[in-house]
């Protein structure tokens, strides 16, 4: 075989894994877009049209009526509570996390991470076994006469419980990752340890938190099952959103559970457009430190 049909051969083999190349990218993008078509895009455009079937103005109406208005309240006091919470709860846990190595450190990362790996049901059977009736605390509970199953209080805590690991998780990467020695340097000179959080630590934890904050958020609104299970599920008293979307549906409202969805939707919309105009900006800045 001659050189000049060695060459030739050598440039159709590279022709030919090109190709194959540009098929195989040709043929996983079908299968991402085909698959997110199935479970995402067109569920969600069916809800879209399912709420606005009958025209804007029962949309409208939906959005009106005593009972959504009173859903998104509940949701918007459970939101409001547990968020806070979880954040706090979040950063004290990722600082200790990250700064400290002590007996059961490993142990504690998993149980944040538990309600990552267990059934949101599961997780609402658990705090009914422990604050409701005939549960752990019931006695205590009983004699404080503080009602927390079935009544606003276990909403929240459902709430804090879905959405715990956000934050620490988010942030605890970050900590490892700039280190003690900014934080040192500030001690030497004679800072105070708020004075190092708040000017130290937190602005190079921030986007972290920012972004465990969204999550928190969303896990928020989104919780369903364990709400359920601590929820009696009562129109206009203990009805979140979610639940208020379940209860319509089963009613037939198929309308209203829509219009109801295609909130909640637009919340969550929401709060991804805000994480990608806030990762833009990160990436802008990081440009332009570099």
């Amino acid at each position: 075989m001659t050189v000049e049909s060695k060459s030739v051969q050598s440039v159709l083999v590279g022709v030919k894994s090109q190709k194959d190349r540009e098929w195989g990218k040709i043929a996983l993008i079908t299968v991402v877009v085909v698959y997110l078509g199935m479970v995402l895009f067109l569920p969600t455009l069916y809800v879209f049209m399912g709420a606005f079937s009958r025209g804007i103005g029962p949309f409208f109406a939906t959005l009106t009526s005593r009972d959504f208005t009173q859903a998104l309240r509940l949701t918007a006091m459970a939101v409001g509570i547990a968020v806070p919470f979880n954040v706090v709860f979040g950063l004290c846990a990722a600082l200790v996390i990250a700064r400290r190595r002590f007996p059961g450190r490993t142990l504690l990362l998993s149980i944040i991470d538990l309600p990552f790996s267990i059934s949101p049901i599961v997780a609402g059977l658990m705090l009914v076994s422990l604050y409701g009736r005939n549960g752990l605390l019931d006695p205590l509970l009983q004699f404080l006469d503080i009602k927390i199953i079935f009544s606003f209080p276990g909403i929240a805590l459902a709430t804090m419980l879905g959405g715990m690991p956000f934050v620490a998780r988010e942030v605890i990467p970050i900590l490892e990752e700039v280190g003690t020695q900014e934080e040192e340097a500030a001690k030497t000179l004679g800072a105070g340890e708020w004075q190092i959080f708040w000017r130290v630590t937190l602005p190079s934890i921030r986007w972290g938190l920012f972004y465990g904050i969204i999550l928190t958020t969303a896990r928020a609104m989104g919780e369903y099952g364990a709400i359920a299970v601590v929820s009696s599920n009562l129109i206009g008293r203990t009805q979140t959103m979610t639940l208020y979307v379940e209860g319509a549906y089963r009613n037939y409202d198929s309308q209203g559970a829509f219009a109801a969805s295609v909130v909640l939707a637009g919340l969550a919309g929401a709060t991804l457009v805000i994480k990608e105009i806030f990762e833009r900006r990160i990436r802008i800045k990081d440009q332009g430190d570099s």
